[in-house]
């Protein structure tokens, strides 16, 4: 499996503006729609990627434990769906009916969210304050596939809890590691090395 990670947006960063379908419900999506939200988690994802896969659990819990605190979800998958098929929008509704996320997952076809973004790997996660400014930005926590470290969210349920609890963001915070997003041809961003 090969490592990259996040690109560590400034913090205090706007969030990026974004109007994309959501292969769930089919309708689009754009940040207004979450205003009524305390927070926003921005996660950029997809089908195949061991990380995602091995992070699936901790993401059903979060939503749990979280949208009843006022949290907003969303899910971005910015991968080439010609390279990889499996990613494609139906496949993408087929995981979130699945796994019984209660989030819209949406689909980049440009990949010019994830450029505004800077993501760089799945899973890329961002939280974003009731101002929209980012709070957050990184790893869900520390473990990896194959690793004998439990997956808890910690990292990321630390820096939810200081939001809504009106604490700073978190001195501390590590990237993500994992796929990289897979560019189509020629539409690598200059960030991505």
């Amino acid at each position: 499996m090969a490592l990259t990670p996040s690109t560590m947006l400034e913090l205090g960063t706007p969030l990026p503006s974004f109007d994309l379908v959501d292969a769930v419900s089919g309708r689009r999506c754009t940040p207004q729609d979450f205003d009524q939200a305390k927070a926003l988690v921005v996660m950029f994802l997809c089908n195949h990627c061991p990380f995602v896969v091995h992070v699936q659990p901790e993401i059903t819990r979060l939503l749990r434990d979280y949208r009843p605190r006022g949290v907003a979800f969303v899910g971005i998958n910015s991968n080439d769906v010609d390279a990889y098929p499996q990613d494609a929008p139906e496949h993408m509704r087929g995981l979130v009916r699945a796994k019984g996320w209660d989030m819209p997952f949406l689909h980049d076809e440009t990949q010019e969210v994830a450029k505004a973004f800077r993501a760089a790997c799945t899973p890329d996660v961002y939280v974003f304050d009731q101002a929209r400014r980012l709070f957050y930005r990184g790893r869900i926590d520390a473990s990896r596939p194959e690793s004998e470290v439990p997956l808890t969210g910690a990292d990321l349920r630390g820096a939810l809890d200081a939001l809504l609890e009106g604490r700073p963001a978190p001195a501390e915070q590590s990237p993500s590691v994992g796929c990289n997003i897979k560019w189509k041809p020629g539409n690598e961003p200059e960030y991505f090395g």
